[in-house]
């Protein structure tokens, strides 16, 4: 039986129209494309975003700060900066907010703040010399030096570079460089009143009539200048007296008690004036002056320490008899009363005026005259409780750097060279009272001849101020004296007299230094470039001694010789002296002996 077979009609496919296949293709791309812009603005969003708000942020809080700063708002200024710093971390905007809100504080932060700006502005003078001039303030003398250090040289010829390294050189004590960097600053801006002041009153002091006289004109120039009117007729005053020209400093005294911007200090410089002119007219001046130092706790102790360093230390005890008990009894008058008390060396109404306490953050000083009144007074348990009593004022100085050094400047003054040099060398890791620290100790080591040590602090004095040609010498001068070997020695010795060729103590511790090489010949070379005048000073002419001796200018040496004999020596000074005095008066040594 056949199969049946059966044809399966298939539908026919009809064909896609073109546009429909154009439309999906369409499609699809555009929705690639909407992924793709997706993931850019995604992407733009997450990257710039952030970004854009924080600096819209930023930008906000930056005027915020500078509206508060204007207002004088600086807690608020210093939020707002703050918050700047959170979001950026190295805002330079932030840093300039910050530094001048704790200035106008006049916080020690400063500090901080300026090293910012200088270490992201390297090479911007004005970055350098407000860090350097915030330092200065804050007395943080290394950080001052070394931002002048790292000005770059092409800028170190400008007034304003001048300017700041002359304050730092008075900082340091070395009134040479002061005087070159205000000229300096001034030749550079001849027509700046500041500097002409500045230069003038320190060429006030000059010994060259020249100068002297240039300064003096240009100051009387000045005091016609409301600015500058007041700080010219000081100078002028101070010169006056200082040169007893009296006629012209009662002129001077009556014009600066005229001056708008007359201060307690000018009445007291003026009563040194009256003082000289006329006792009389002195004593009425004091009488009208005490009751406008009354008013105030500060004049009052001021007028009082005036009145005992010119002898006055009874009308002081007298006078503060009659004041408020109030006023007396706490610092700083009742700090200005025990100095008269000691002053008079009434120890006993010192022990009684120092007994109780009420003193402060002065307290330590009340302890200080306890203890020394103790002493003075010699009984049996005095030494006991001198030391109890100063070890308790040291602790209540301690970490206290200016209470430490007021302590310290009691004990020199009062001749206790152990508690002075146990204060004074806490003193001197402090950088704004390191170059008083230091000369102190030096004293002391000197009069202790305490040669060592002495050396260790001149080296210390040079490192403090390098350019200071005179301290490079002393330190110079002494390690050839204890290290004659010592190639640094030598070698600062020569760069003091390259610094100051003229300067005598440079000079001989360079030829002095010429002798220990062996060159002798060419230290006295040197030694004869001074004036004659000036190596007959007994220090100097001890040097002038040896070199001539070794060089065999026996008869030129006698009158050194005779010189330095004459005046104060050094210990070692003398020794060196004995030695080289005695090789020229020891007899001969016998060639062959001597016949029977």
């Amino acid at each position: 039986m056949e199969k049946e077979v059966r044809r399966v009609r298939r539908k026919r496919v009809k064909p896609v129209p073109h546009w429909r296949t154009t439309l999906l293709h369409l499609r699809t791309a555009i929705f690639a494309g909407a992924v793709i812009v997706g993931f850019v603005i995604g992407f733009l969003t997450l990257t710039y975003a952030p970004r854009t708000y924080g600096s819209w942020r930023e930008t906000r809080l930056l005027n915020r700060a500078e509206t508060l700063l204007q207002k004088d708002d600086l807690a608020g200024a210093t939020r707002a900066a703050q918050q700047m710093l959170d979001h950026r971390p190295a805002s330079l905007a932030a840093f300039r907010i910050l530094a001048e809100a704790t200035e106008k504080q006049n916080r020690s932060e400063t500090v901080a703040w300026r090293s910012q700006i200088a270490r992201a502005l390297p090479r911007d003078l004005d970055a350098q010399l407000n860090l350097a001039s915030a330092a200065l303030r804050f007395g943080q003398l290394d950080t001052a030096r070394h931002a002048l250090d790292d000005i770059i040289p092409s800028d170190r010829d400008k007034a304003a570079y001048h300017v700041v390294a002359g304050w730092l050189a008075r900082a340091q004590g070395n009134e040479k460089d002061v005087e070159q960097h205000f000229a300096a600053a001034l030749a550079q801006e001849p027509a700046n009143e500041l500097y002409q002041f500045n230069l003038a009153v320190l060429r006030l002091k000059s010994v060259d009539p020249a100068v002297y006289d240039e300064a003096r004109a240009n100051l009387e120039r000045l005091s016609k200048a409301p600015a500058f009117r007041a700080g010219s007729l000081r100078a002028l005053l101070g010169d006056a007296v200082e040169r007893d020209d009296l006629p012209r400093a009662d002129t001077l005294a009556q014009d600066l008690q005229m001056t708008q911007q007359v201060t307690f200090a000018d009445y007291l410089l003026c009563l040194g004036f009256y003082r000289k002119l006329d006792e009389q007219k002195y004593s009425a001046v004091l009488e009208k002056i005490k009751p406008v130092a009354a008013r105030n706790g500060t004049d009052l102790a001021l007028l009082m320490n005036w009145m005992i360093q010119n002898g006055q230390a009874d009308e002081v005890l007298k006078w503060s008899e009659k004041l408020a008990v109030e006023t007396t009894t706490t610092p700083p008058a009742a700090i200005a009363i025990a100095e008269a008390f000691a002053e008079v060396k009434n120890w006993s109404r010192l022990k009684r005026w120092t007994r109780s306490g009420g003193w402060g953050t002065e307290e330590y000083l009340r302890l200080a005259y306890q203890a020394y009144a103790s002493r003075q007074a010699k009984q049996s348990s005095a030494e006991a409780e001198f030391v109890s009593l100063w070890n308790t004022a040291e602790r209540h100085a301690s970490e206290n750097p200016e209470r430490e050094a007021s302590l310290a400047r009691l004990a020199l003054r009062w001749n206790l060279p152990v508690e002075a040099e146990h204060l004074w060398q806490r003193v001197v890791k402090h950088a704004p009272i390191r170059r008083e620290a230091l000369d102190a100790l030096a004293r002391i080591y000197r009069d202790n001849n305490d040669l060592p040590r002495l050396l260790q602090v001149a080296k210390q004095q040079h490192e403090s101020s390098p350019r200071e040609a005179g301290l490079t010498a002393n330190y110079a001068r002494l390690a050839l004296l204890l290290e004659p070997n010592t190639e640094e020695a030598q070698r600062q010795a020569k760069e003091a007299y390259e610094a100051a060729p003229a300067d005598v103590n440079c000079a001989v511790t360079y030829a002095f230094a010429l002798f220990g090489l062996g060159r002798t010949a060419e230290g006295v070379e040197v030694l004869r470039k001074l004036p004659h005048d000036a190596l007959l000073d007994s220090h100097a002419a001890v040097y002038a001694v040896v070199l001539l001796l070794d060089n065999n200018d026996i008869e030129q040496a006698r009158e050194y010789i005779t010189a330095a004999q004459g005046g104060p020596l050094f210990p070692e000074e003398k020794k060196l002296l004995e030695e080289a005095v005695g090789r020229i008066t020891a007899p001969a040594p016998s060639s062959s002996p001597a016949a029977p």
